[in-house]
């Protein structure tokens, strides 16, 4: 099954089809869910991955859950919350669970799960709309740092993975360069590794599918190449971003608007309207996820030596199983730190008043 711009479909049967995440780049494997169960454990155990991924496997978790209970709301509602509360941060997830609630509130049995099904398709589908707005938005920017600085060639730093594998069609912060690129313009990007689960990786998976140049970095040479002139712009995404423009995104994010702000480097939030949280003040108000402490005792990959081993994927402990471990899965840029947040309505700044003003948006 080919799935070129998007980490999911659905089969002939109608099952929900996910490209495994976990495999990039490594190995190409997909993993079919039949029930809301199965959604949530590939949500939780980020078989999927990615605010605008996991909203639309949430909410096909919702059809499959509707579909297995003949559309019985009594027996389907165990299995939303489940889907809803599969990962705490990304509020995407949640906006796409309430959505599908107030779609299904006046239906029941095969009405309920036709209704279910026809919704997860318009959240899929309205995901390619507003990540071609995004894109554009944010290659108008590109333009703009290109003038200003009067290259032939710009220069973007990425951090995590914020393309297709992370909502369809361009994904946030990739969507202006695949843009660019397909608009002629010169783009390198410089990616990020993104400890511990090296997200980085499926980053740079991306780019060399679509032949745009990249560089890998570690996580802590992104300041130094900044502070180089090697970057022009950065374009993160984000999980959930509060009233005041905080905003919870991959850990490391925060460092990384740090080292732009210091060296004057313009820094992009872009994000889907969904991943505002208009009920919460401010970044302190967002819970952060602490994940397996096996995530930084292990790394995996291709084995390269011994010999008699190479090519076979591999897991290594790196550190004690006896040491203490922390490992949140994201951290908050303040407000003050970003230069604007690019979504489908516009580019705006992280205030309060412009943020609420999407609020009213359809």
């Amino acid at each position: 099954m080919e799935l070129k711009y998007k980490a999911y479909g659905l089969n002939s049967e109608n099952d929900l089809i996910v490209l495994d995440q976990r495999r990039l780049p490594h190995a190409r494997e997909f993993v079919t869910i039949r029930t809301a169960p199965q959604a949530a454990e590939a949500i939780r155990d980020m078989t999927v991955r990615g605010a605008g991924t996991l909203a639309a496997v949430a909410a096909f978790g919702v059809y499959l859950s509707s579909r297995e209970h003949q559309g019985r709301t009594r027996l389907v509602m165990p299995e939303i919350r489940e889907l809803e509360h599969a990962r705490p941060t990304a509020v995407n997830l949640r906006w796409a669970v309430q959505r599908m609630l107030r779609r299904l509130a006046e239906y029941e049995g095969a009405e309920h799960t036709r209704a279910a099904l026809e919704e997860a398709i318009a959240i899929s589908d309205e995901d390619v709309i507003k990540t071609r707005r995004i894109g554009q938005f944010g290659f108008e920017l590109m333009r703009e740092v290109q003038e200003h600085h009067g290259t032939g060639e710009i220069q973007v730093l990425t951090h995590c993975n914020a393309g297709w594998l992370g909502i369809s069609d361009l994904g946030t912060a990739l969507a202006p360069v695949y843009l660019a690129h397909q608009a002629g313009m010169r783009v390198h990007v410089w990616v990020e590794e993104t400890r511990p689960r090296n997200q980085g990786a499926l980053t740079a998976w991306e780019l060399a599918k679509a032949g745009i140049p990249c560089t890998y970095i570690v996580d802590n040479a992104g300041g130094l190449v900044m502070q180089q002139g090697k970057v022009h712009i950065v374009f993160v995404g984000a999980d959930r971003v509060s009233q005041n423009g905080d905003v919870a995104n991959k850990i490391g994010t925060y460092q990384k608007a740090l080292a732009a702000f210091d060296n004057n480097i313009p820094f992009y939030v872009n994000l889907p309207i969904a991943s505002i949280d208009f009920e919460l003040q401010s970044g302190s108000d967002i819970p952060i996820e602490t994940r397996s402490d096996a995530e930084i005792r292990c790394v995996s990959g291709i084995v390269s030596e011994p010999e008699q081993v190479q090519g076979a994927q591999g897991r290594v402990q790196i550190f004690s199983a006896e040491q203490m471990v922390y490992n949140p899965g994201f951290d908050i840029t303040p407000a003050r730190l970003v230069s604007g947040l690019i979504t489908e309505a516009g580019v705006i700044p992280a205030r309060t008043a412009e943020i609420m003003s999407l609020a009213r948006q359809p």
